[in-house]
């Protein structure tokens, strides 16, 4: 019954005397794939080429004036004048607004904001009034022209009021005097009209700015502690970088025992998370305040107001107790499996000795991938500032012109004008209707898909490359002689060389699945207010199965590239020789694989606690010791985070290595129980430790 079955998934490996690991002689794959790839890639360096002459990243950097021109520039006009000033800020408040981002008042670039209350009416008696008023003013404004002709041709704003700068735009100085809202110490102000309004009215203006300016004052603060402590956040992953070392060297002479402390020692840090939780929910017992709810207490720029909240440490603590129990269940249920899993990583660890440039491929990986990044990050810069000024007509009356598009150099000739008079041209956005910019939607989307693809290429490289490697370390008889003298640049060669076709092919394939869940959240999150329970639930149940095909295909693509990397056929063909290699021994698979990728997520898991309870420990001066050392911060979990996250990628750039030794090594030992039978004349290849677990034995020669 068991034969059949094995059948029924193909054909077992047969004993091939001449096998000696991975092929050398073998034939370029899936070249349609890679002549796709290189026109895609060639297409990729075009568009970057065409975004790069037609963008202006100077739109991101500088505020733009009602004439389209950028406030601060160096080497123009405007150039001492890096500030945009609004002649009306209070017609911001317009929920036009929120739709074309573009406030329907005159904007100019000027030197320095408002400083003091005024109004066109006061400053026009008095000369050096009225000269300070100038500088608020569009060109053209004499002493001679009367306020009526200022105001109606929208030279000057009607009043001025004490502002500002915030990110490059005069917004009012808005305070709080004995809960009343002020503007310059008072709580109304003359709208230049004679009539006398609160200064609240002025909230609604710059009310859409008061969630960027909590943000800017957080961000600032956050800056300020990278400041103060980035270089304690490098040593602390340097630690992270050296306990990943000692790990590895570790694990190369004491596997097993390794292996067990570190069990014991995840369970234990977990554990301790749980007490120190606990210790904090009950000391915060019967403080004021303590017992406040999350909800309750809703967003709040200082973090730390969290931490003195019983409930935020109640959350950690069944959290971490989660976990733990978690780890400790799947310790017990899969014990037995847990000694073929420290024989394979022992195994591993022999790889890695003799393959120890490994170590240091995913550093040639990181260097390719921030490349990529790179590229796609500047190419989206310069394709979204690549459009033209579009110029607009706003009104404060009734008109059939409003928000259609105008010429701001002969505007005041113009019909608009005519039948609207007291409506303006001013700049609205940036935009364009040549076939450039109809199809710059399709570019971006083009740059955010060969993103994914060149992503995938370059880790399905790393795969590809660690796997044959390895894959000539297992299948060498005399180990390191019948191995080559450089397996991962001989690896590197063979992927490069004959199988850039299948590395496109397998990439390919996931970007597809990958671009359709950008755009499910993209579709998800346009619709987030109109969707109906179905569509809600539809959108939810496609992104959950585009999310496990795209796990699936990852699974599929890795072992399909061990299998490219060991015999030299397509794609296709390897991924469904890995495939049924994986489903004749599924029991194996499930078991043995899955075991030994979980020991190894452990020790992801010690490395990041031992180094991220350091770090707290560290920076938030719980320690003695170290209070007169460590940095005084805003946020001491800003230095913390960073080294735990850093500490994590680190650690998992060494155990990738780790993870893609063991996956190769494991579809070699399958193959190796397929094709030997532990005889004279078919002796198994496997280490004598992995044979004594499976009660395997190679007989002696008579």
């Amino acid at each position: 019954m068991e034969l059949e079955e094995k059948h029924k998934y193909g054909e077992p490996r047969k004993y091939d005397a001449n096998f000696k690991g991975p092929i050398q002689n073998r034939g370029c794959t899936d070249i349609v794939c890679c002549i796709l790839f290189v026109i895609a890639i060639l297409g990729y360096i075009a568009v970057g080429i065409l975004a790069w002459s037609q963008g202006d990243p100077r739109k991101v950097i500088y505020p733009t004036d009602s004439r389209g021109q950028f406030c601060g520039q160096a080497g123009t006009p405007l150039a001492n004048k890096p500030l945009l000033f609004y002649f009306n800020i209070m017609k911001c408040a317009s929920p036009m607004v929120l739709l074309e981002f573009q406030c329907p008042t005159t904007q100019m670039c000027v030197e320095k904001c408002p400083e003091k209350f005024m109004t066109l009416v006061k400053a026009y008696t008095n000369n050096n009034d009225f000269a300070y008023y100038k500088n608020f003013c569009k060109e053209g404004v004499t002493n001679t022209m009367g306020i009526p002709q200022i105001l109606s041709l929208g030279l000057c704003p009607a009043m001025l009021t004490p502002s500002r700068p915030f990110t490059r735009r005069c917004f009012p100085a808005l305070g709080l005097k004995g809960g009343v809202v002020t503007v310059g110490n008072n709580s109304h102000f003359d709208d230049g009209s004679g009539n006398m309004r609160d200064a609240k009215d002025l909230m609604d203006g710059v009310k859409n700015a008061t969630l960027v300016i909590e943000a800017r004052q957080v961000v600032m603060k956050i800056f300020e502690d990278y400041t103060q402590s980035w270089y304690w956040i490098l040593i602390g992953l340097v630690i992270a970088m050296l306990t990943s070392l000692l790990f590895i060297v570790l694990l190369r002479f004491l596997a097993g025992i390794m292996v067990w402390i570190m069990i014991v020692l995840v369970i234990l840090v977990v554990g301790y998370g749980i007490f120190h939780c606990y210790m904090e929910y009950a000391a915060l017992k019967g403080e004021a305040g303590a017992n406040v709810t999350l909800q309750d207490l809703g967003f709040q720029t200082d973090f730390a107001v969290y931490l003195q909240i019983r409930q935020t440490w109640l959350a950690f603590m069944i959290i971490l107790a989660i976990v733990e129990v978690i780890i400790i269940l799947l310790l017990i249920f899969l014990r037995k499996r847990i000694l073929i899993a420290i024989a394979l990583i022992k195994e591993a660890s022999r790889a890695v000795a003799h393959v120890m440039s490994s170590l240091f491929y995913p550093l040639f990986t990181f260097v390719l991938l921030a490349m990529v990044i790179a590229y796609w990050a500047v190419t989206a810069v310069f394709l979204s500032t690549s459009n033209e000024p579009i110029y607009k007509v706003f009104n404060e009356t009734a008109c059939d012109h409003s928000r259609t598009t105008c010429d701001p150099a002969n505007y005041s000739t113009s019909i608009e004008k005519a039948q609207c008079p007291d409506s303006q041209c001013l700049f609205a956005f940036y935009g364009g209707e040549t076939p450039y910019h109809k199809y710059l939607i399709g570019l971006q989307f083009y740059n955010v898909f060969l993103f994914f693809w060149c992503a995938n290429f370059v880790t399905a490289l790393g795969q590809m490359t660690l796997a044959g490697a390895f894959a000539s370390y297992y299948w060498a008889t005399v180990k390191p002689d019948d191995m080559p003298a450089f397996p991962v640049f001989s690896s590197l060669g063979r992927s490069l060389r004959y199988h850039t076709g299948t590395l496109a092919f397998g990439s390919l394939i996931l970007s597809i699945v990958q671009i359709i869940r950008v755009l499910l959240e993209y579709l998800d999150h346009k619709l987030k207010g109109a969707q109906n329970k179905f569509t809600k639930f539809l959108l939810c149940c496609l992104k959950c199965c585009f999310w496990c095909l795209e796990k699936i295909i990852k699974f599929l693509n890795r072992n399909a590239y061990i299998m490219v990397a060991i015999y030299g056929k397509s794609f296709c063909t390897s991924a469904r020789d890995a495939f049924l290699l994986l489903m004749r021994n599924m029991i194996r698979v499930a078991v043995l694989d899955k075991v030994t990728d979980f020991l190894l997520f452990l020790g992801k898991l010690l490395i990041v606690g031992l180094v991220g309870i350091f770090a707290f420990f560290f920076f938030s001066g719980r320690v003695k010791a170290f209070e007169n050392t460590a940095p005084h911060l805003n946020y001491y979990w800003v230095p913390i985070l960073t080294v735990v996250v850093g500490s994590y990628l680190i650690a998992h750039g060494f155990f990738s290595v780790y993870a893609m030794c063991v996956d190769t090594l494991f579809l070699c030992f399958l193959e190796d129980l397929e094709r030997n039978d532990g005889s004279a004349e078919r002796p198994y290849l496997m280490p004598e430790s992995l044979r004594k677990v499976l009660n395997k034995k190679n007989k002696p020669a008579s």
